[in-house]
């Protein structure tokens, strides 16, 4: 089969032929391009002719998939596949094959940076040094003893809610699922509502889909206490972003920590959350750090040579 690697994983461009090596010795041809493209007709050109194309989070749209006769399986380096023309691939019969796991740990991590940066004001902090301020105003909360909100408990939420137990936190989820493991942890399930009105922190970790999309809007975030804070390192378009730059302009909640957006950044200079009180923004960077660019990178190849073995694995349901 002929499988390409359209764009850059992070790693050397020696271990994409390291981990390309296994491939190519199973009598298949093995194409790396290390340069990024959104270009409708260069990536159909890097396409055409591939039994198997592996990307990351560049878009891949439904245009390019229906473009490609040839495609039989989409190996995505990343969790979330909303980046990817789904509805083409049904259609055409493209197997997706995702790296979920690859950045659980890294996620989970960047909730809690964030969540202590906004409790302790440390970007303020940070300025009134370098500008010959002191503590004044500064007087912050600990993470210990709140409760903690985690809407969507799978694998990277169920990771972040444990953290949080370990400073102290008691933790509530709200989820469409259950989970055995989650509840044996000592995490209790609410409904939305009661959780929003609970929490003193708000960490969301839910898949962007037709069910999910604005699933936070005014009325969710209305329910929220003065004194909490809302971390979204998620997908942007769950959450009606104008509404929660309204909240914390009025002052209707106390803060938030946002890393993805409506669109990837650069993001747009009119953009609502550029402009509202006490957000902690950062460039959807979550996910990247290089011990998770290895791990997807590993995990990609891997469901490469899985299928080409005929065993798939992490096989997405679209």
């Amino acid at each position: 089969m002929n499988i390409a690697l359209l764009e850059p994983l992070g790693i050397t461009d020696a271990d994409v032929e390291r981990l390309a090596a296994p491939i190519r010795e199973m009598g298949h041809t093995f194409t790396y391009y290390n340069e990024k493209t959104t270009d409708i007709e260069e990536l159909k050109r890097r396409s055409a002719g591939q039994d198997i194309v592996m990307i990351a989070n560049n878009p891949y749209p439904g245009e390019v998939v229906e473009s490609s006769d040839s495609l039989k399986m989409l190996a995505v380096a990343f969790t979330g596949i909303d980046h990817v023309g789904l509805d083409a691939c049904r259609k055409k019969g493209v197997m997706v094959c995702n790296c979920a796991g690859y950045s659980d740990v890294c996620v989970a991590e960047q909730v809690i940076g964030m969540t202590i940066s906004l409790l302790r004001f440390f970007p303020a902090g940070d300025q009134a040094v370098r500008t010959q301020g002191t503590s004044a105003g500064l007087t912050g909360s600990e993470i210990y003893g709140k409760t903690v909100g985690i809407i969507g408990c799978g694998k990277i939420g169920f990771m972040t809610a444990k953290l949080f137990q370990a400073f102290g936190a008691r933790v509530v989820a709200y989820a469409r699922h259950e989970r055995e493991e989650v509840k044996a942890a000592g995490i209790s399930y609410v409904s939305l509502e009661e959780l929003l009105a609970e929490s003193d922190i708000i960490s969301l970790h839910t898949p962007n889909n037709a069910s999910t999309r604005g699933m936070i809007g005014k009325e969710q975030i209305s329910l929220m206490k003065p004194s909490a804070v809302f971390i979204n390192c998620a997908r942007g378009p769950i959450v009606d972003n104008a509404a929660l730059a309204e909240a914390l302009n009025q002052d209707k909640i106390a803060g938030a920590a946002i890393d993805v957006y409506d669109m990837e950044p650069p993001i747009p200079e009119d953009y609502p959350l550029l402009h509202a009180k006490n957000a902690l923004l950062t460039p959807h960077v979550a996910f990247l750090t290089k011990e998770a660019m290895a791990r997807r990178a590993e995990i990609e190849f891997a469901n490469v040579k899985a299928y080409l073995e005929g065993k798939p694995e992490n096989v997405c349901d679209i």
